[in-house]
């Protein structure tokens, strides 16, 4: 009985044993996985920031491109300019209320 005793205490302990290196294992993956979420977070944050970056350049570009006078008179850019303002208006009204 001696005998079984030493040799379940022994399959125990490996047991054990095994069940510590997976932990350590799974661990070791999670600590990993973190420092990528983490990584990959700031990689969206920053192609967040960019797009919205270029989002307002194109807009800028748009709103330049739309004041060009080339083959437009003075008179139909300051309708354009009246009807922006217009718009800007409207969107401060809503935004007051």
């Amino acid at each position: 009985m001696n005998a079984e005793y030493h040799a379940a205490i022994d399959r125990l302990k490996k047991q054990i044993g095994n069940l510590i290196s997976q932990y350590e294992c799974i661990k070791a993956d999670n600590e990993r996985m973190a420092l990528e979420l983490s990584t990959s977070k700031t990689q969206l944050n920053e192609y967040t920031t960019t797009i919205h970056e270029l989002e307002q350049k194109v807009n800028t570009l748009q709103l330049a491109e739309a004041f060009k006078a080339s083959g437009t008179d003075a008179q139909e850019a300051k309708q354009k300019v009246t009807k922006l303002i217009k718009e800007i208006d409207k969107c401060i009204a809503l935004l007051n209320t």
